[in-house]
């Protein structure tokens, strides 16, 4: 083999070569073929990488690197106050990444004694959700969202189905009344869409600190509830940042995770008999199409070395799930299928909900497959576009066709959906507050 053959080739519209060596995770190229950046930079365990103009971090892209990574939190630490860049001026305070990966006083970001007293709160909150109470408020939102469009015969899966239903299912979970919901969905579409961003972000955090003084007089069977009575103890402001990374961090990764795996299940020949392979899907989608591709920010304790990079202290280090997922020495467990993926991370911080979160894709994916059994793909696969972005794998919307269905009648007929737009805020002036779409499916829930 020669040499040219053996020497990694930056793929199609690539600048590397142009911005010191860094890897641009971001821009139409990148969305379009992100495996081909990941194909270039899995020659070494660890790349430089550039998440959006001017910050910079390390990307590791081998399985077991990764795993050393996120075990490790005696030399590696989720504290974002030590990002030196950040810290030293060279990060744009408009810099479309910040709010991502800014400090914020949750389990996310902490390290030692106080991550182990805000996690465990989480965990034991979570670990009383009932499955079949979740799965049966999965099938009630499934239906009310799929019979606001069955009778046209075609519909955004992405905007009308997968986005909306983890809005609904963590509302419901976390005991959400009608204008705090309405508001909380209005300002998490608002800020991961970017529509509004700045005052979906008020609204969201305003809606959450509402509920937070809810609950504190008038508790119920619900996570809010528990978080609150935990043993940890947390303080409003903590209950506030904790709700918040688990209303916002938990409902992107879950909409991808469902628009990935219906994806997959609508273009690949392997799942034509869609109906009773979807949980193969699903583990295929987190091994080759993971809803979060890379993340898990930390920060070097001190001046080291790690596979074969020397790295400073408080330099931003970040996971490639996707890329750790596709590497060579894999291949065995991903045709066997097994979960020994990274998709939901791994070691102290790994995510807390992922057994819900399967629970809650398999059973909306059952639901809308069970109703529309002849769905297909309504234009060329390759006329989907994905959204932008080096965090996170997501379609931009995925156009669908089907039999129409008799509108239901009577009682437990859906509402029409709102005029003003899929996420029930357009223009310039919204009003989330009001006749939102949580508001509708609880009318709807007790008719």
């Amino acid at each position: 083999m020669d040499a040219q053959s053996t020497t990694p080739v930056p793929p199609p519209g690539c600048p590397a070569h142009h911005s010191g060596g860094r890897v641009p995770l971001y821009g139409p190229e990148f969305a379009a073929d992100p495996q081909a950046y990941y194909t270039y930079m899995s020659h070494e365990p660890t790349s430089a990488v550039e998440l959006a103009p001017g910050v910079e971090a390390t990307l590791v892209t081998d399985y077991s690197a990764a795993l050393r990574l996120l075990q490790d939190s005696g030399s590696f630490r989720k504290d974002a106050r030590r990002w030196r860049d950040f810290n030293e001026g060279g990060v744009s305070p408009d810099s479309p990444v910040l709010p991502l990966l800014v400090y914020r006083p949750n389990c996310m970001f902490s390290d030692g004694a106080e991550h182990l007293r805000l996690r465990q709160a989480v965990t034991d909150s979570m670990a009383r959700v009932d499955s079949r109470r979740l799965s049966r408020s999965t099938e009630q939102i499934a239906d009310y969202l799929i019979a606001q469009f069955s009778s046209r015969g075609s519909a955004d899966l992405l905007a009308g189905y997968a986005k909306l239903l983890p809005l609904f299912v963590f509302n419901e979970l976390f005991g959400c009344p009608a204008d705090v919901g309405d508001r909380v969905l209005f300002g998490i579409s608002g800020m991961f869409d970017g529509v509004n961003a700045e005052q979906a972000t008020g609204v969201f955090f305003q809606a959450v600190g509402e509920l937070v003084a809810l609950k504190r007089t008038t508790p119920g069977d619900d996570v809010t509830s528990w978080l609150m009575q935990h043993q940890a103890g947390l303080t409003d402001e903590e209950m506030v940042h904790q709700l918040a990374l688990l209303l916002g961090a938990g409902a992107e990764p879950l909409r991808n995770l469902l628009g990935n795996t219906l994806h997959r299940l609508l273009t690949d020949d392997a799942y034509a008999d869609k109906g009773g392979l979807i949980e193969e899907a699903l583990d295929d989608t987190l091994w080759k199409n993971p809803p979060i591709t890379n993340y898990a920010p930390h920060y070097p304790a001190a001046d080291m070395e790690f596979a074969g990079r020397k790295l400073r202290a408080g330099d931003l280090v970040m996971v490639s799930f996707a890329a750790a997922n596709a590497g060579p020495a894999l291949s065995a467990s991903r045709q066997a299928r097994s979960r020994a993926h990274l998709a939901w991370s791994a070691g102290p911080h790994a995510c807390p909900s992922k057994e819900p979160a399967r629970l809650i894709t398999i059973t909306a994916l059952e639901r809308l497959l069970n109703r529309l059994p002849d769905v297909e793909l309504a234009v060329p696969e390759e006329s989907l576009t994905w959204r932008p972005g080096p965090f996170s794998r997501a379609l931009a919307a995925l156009p669908a066709k089907f039999t129409a269905l008799q509108p239901a009648s009577g009682p437990q007929a859906a509402p029409p959906a709102q005029a003003s737009g899929s996420d029930g805020h357009a223009g310039t002036a919204p009003k989330p507050e009001r006749d939102g779409r949580w508001s509708q499916f609880l009318t709807w829930l007790t008719r």
